[in-house]
Order: structure tokens, then C-alpha cells, then sequence
């Protein structure tokens, strides 16, 4: 089997690897089962899905969905799709039939509490009860490093701190890692995801600028940022190695932390955002921003402009998976989209994102 290069479509392993299942910790995936499928990281996830289908290094590639999309029916490069919804645990029924993965990467980010607990607790226990009941093998769970809370966080390690969530998604999303752990599953905090599709980061960051034009603290905070397609290349490769990594939670980020004073600076330079030039203290930003009330809250605020970020080596490493040039040298290619998709949105920007 040829190995795999980089990308949506997973990170290079070695060709050695058997294609066979054997009783061990070493299972060639033959199916593989994906939620939150038309997501922003789930449909890349899907894209290299796909590709690993094509590959031959899986069989089958079925999404569930609330309401399948019209555009795949019948497409021989498609997956199959079958009807599912997190908040009906009786839709779930069958849907794992034959799996030896499930990929779950459905979650609720926004809502109230009732909608959250349905989604992000109810359905990941549904959803685990029903994989332990099939067999499942394999099981990828994706959660959000928003479950540390507020911070700052400088280079923390996985769970050095008990997660203390300040919101109802992302405590919510904690009570479903929870479920998926119990039924043996990898799961991944990311940290800030970007790219082409990212309707909360660069968006929030557009906002904050013409809030409080200047450098927030020097641009000194330090963030965990992670491209999607290279996130979707480690989600892909998890799922679908002959050798699973271990279970547990693994920090999903591009291990060299990014700082806000070169984010904001790169995607000066790519037009995405306007130059400033102007440095502000601490204290000084916090009262701008609070002089000129927007969708984004002071917490948000301080989620991007100060340090947020945790070691991710370990992930990486385990799988063998590249992590990329990182997510600064990735933003080249999304600026086009950053550009046509902040235009469209002149009259506000989208407050969807890690709360």
C-alpha cells in the first residue's frame, strides 16, 4: 500500500503497515462512520475520508446526518448518507451497523442550555451506548480546549488543570468527552481552528481590530491555533492507521504556539485585516472595547489576544502525523475566502465560536 502524503486526506505512515484486522491493537478500518459531516471541520474530515476510500485504505464511508444534502445522492465519489439526529436516540439505531470506526464530530457551539444538553451530553451518550453495542473499534471524539475555561493558559499539558468550562457549550461538550471516553474513545481538544470556512476566528478578529485599532498588549498573548485541513489530516489519520493511538484525550493544536502580534500582522499582509501600528496596553484595550459595545465579549476578546495555548506534541508524534508548516504559512491559500466572506458581512460579524 502506497503511503498516504499530507493533507485532508491523512498524514504519511509507513506502507509496511498490514491492511488486515488481527485481534491486536493493529485493525485495517473498513468502515468508518462520520458525524457533523457538512460541518466546517467535518466536512474536511469528510474530503479525507473520501480520499482515504479512494486510496483503499477504507471500504466504506457513511455520514449521518439531521438532513442528508442533496448534492451527493447517488455520487459514486460520495458517501452514503443515512438520516440521524443527535437529539432522537431512536434515529441512532442501526446506524453503526458494521462499523469498526465512528468518527464523531457533531457538536452544538451556540444554543441555550436545553439545546446544548440535548446535543453535545444526550446525543454523545446515545451515540457511545449504540457503539459499544455494535462493536465499534475505533472510536474519534472531537471537543474543544475552550473546556479549560478562561485563562490565560501558557503551554499547558493535557488536563494539568482541572477544565473548568464557562459556558454552557463548552461545559456541555466536557459531559459528552465524558460518555465517548467511557466507551474507549480518542478524543482531540483543538484549540482556534482557521482556514477556508471559519466563520469565528478571523471573523472575531475583524471585529476586535476596528474595536481597538492597535496592537492589543504588544501582540504578545500566545495562541494554539491549527489549520482545518491539517486538524482534518490528524482527525482522517486517527480514524483510519492500522495502529490506533491510544485512548484518552490528546491536545490537537499545531505545537508551536502562534503569536497575536504575527497573526494579526499576516493577515494585514494577505488584506484579509487592516495594519495597525499603534500599541496599547492591557488595560487600555479592555476600556476601548468595552467604549464600543460589539457581538464579541471581553472574555472572547481576551481568548484571542492573550495566552491560550497547549502542548500538542504528543499527538502528532503518536500517529506520525506531520503537522505542517503551521497555520500562519496555511493562511495564504483561505485569504481569498477571508476576503469574499467578511465582505458579505460588513454589517456584523458572526459571534458563533468557542464560548
Amino acid at each position: 500500500m502506497p503511503a498516504a502524503g499530507p493533507g485532508p486526506g491523512g498524514c504519511r505512515r509507513d506502507a509496511r503497515h498490514p491492511r488486515r484486522r488481527d485481534g491486536g491493537d493493529r485493525v485495517r478500518p473498513r468502515r468508518v462512520v462520520v458525524t457533523g459531516a457538512t460541518g466546517f471541520i467535518g466536512s474536511a474530515v469528510l474530503r479525507g475520508l473520501l480520499e482515504a476510500r479512494a486510496a483503499g485504505r477504507v471500504d466504506e464511508v457513511r455520514a449521518l446526518a439531521r438532513r442528508p444534502p442533496g448534492g451527493w445522492d447517488g455520487a459514486a465519489a460520495g458517501p452514503s448518507w443515512r438520516s440521524a439526529d443527535l437529539t432522537d436516540p431512536g434515529s441512532l439505531s442501526g446506524a453503526l451497523d458494521g462499523a469498526d470506526v465512528l468518527v464523531h464530530l457533531a457538536s452544538r457551539v451556540d444554543g441555550d442550555a436545553s439545546v446544548c444538553e440535548a446535543v453535545n451530553v444526550r446525543g454523545s451518550e446515545a451515540l457511545a451506548h449504540e457503539a459499544r453495542r455494535r462493536g465499534v473499534r475505533r472510536i474519534v471524539h472531537l471537543s474543544t480546549a475552550a473546556v479549560y475555561g478562561a485563562g490565560p493558559h501558557s503551554g499547558l499539558t493535557v488536563n494539568e488543570i482541572e477544565p473548568a468550562p464557562v459556558s454552557v457549550a463548552s461545559a456541555t461538550r466536557l459531559e459528552g468527552e465524558r460518555h465517548m471516553l467511557a466507551a474507549g474513545a480518542t478524543v482531540l481538544r483543538p484549540g482556534l481552528v482557521v482556514g477556508r470556512g471559519d466563520r469565528w476566528v478571523v471573523p472575531a478578529l475583524a471585529e476586535l481590530v476596528a474595536r481597538v485599532p492597535a496592537r492589543w498588549d504588544g501582540g504578545r498573548g500566545l495562541l494554539s491555533l491549527v489549520d482545518v485541513d491539517d486538524l482534518a489530516g490528524l482527525i482522517t489519520t486517527v480514524a483510519t492507521a492500522p495502529a490506533a493511538p491510544p485512548p484518552g484525550i490528546h491536545h490537537a493544536c499545531h505545537p508551536r504556539p502562534v503569536g497575536n502580534g504575527a497573526l494579526m500582522a499576516e493577515l494585514a499582509g494577505l488584506g484579509v485585516l487592516p495594519e495597525v501600528t499603534d500599541d496599547w496596553s492591557w488595560e487600555v484595550c479592555v476600556r476601548r472595547l468595552r467604549e464600543t459595545p460589539g457581538r464579541i465579549s471581553e472574555r472572547q476578546f481576551s481568548l484571542l489576544a492573550l495566552d491560550h495555548w497547549y502542548r500538542s506534541e504528543e499527538i502528532w508524534r503518536a500517529t506520525g502525523c506531520p503537522a505542517g508548516p503551521g497555520p500562519l504559512a496555511r493562511l495564504a491559500a483561505a485569504a481569498p475566502w477571508y476576503v469574499a466572506f467578511l465582505g458579505e458581512r460588513r454589517a456584523g460579524v458572526p459571534s458563533r465560536g468557542p464560548r
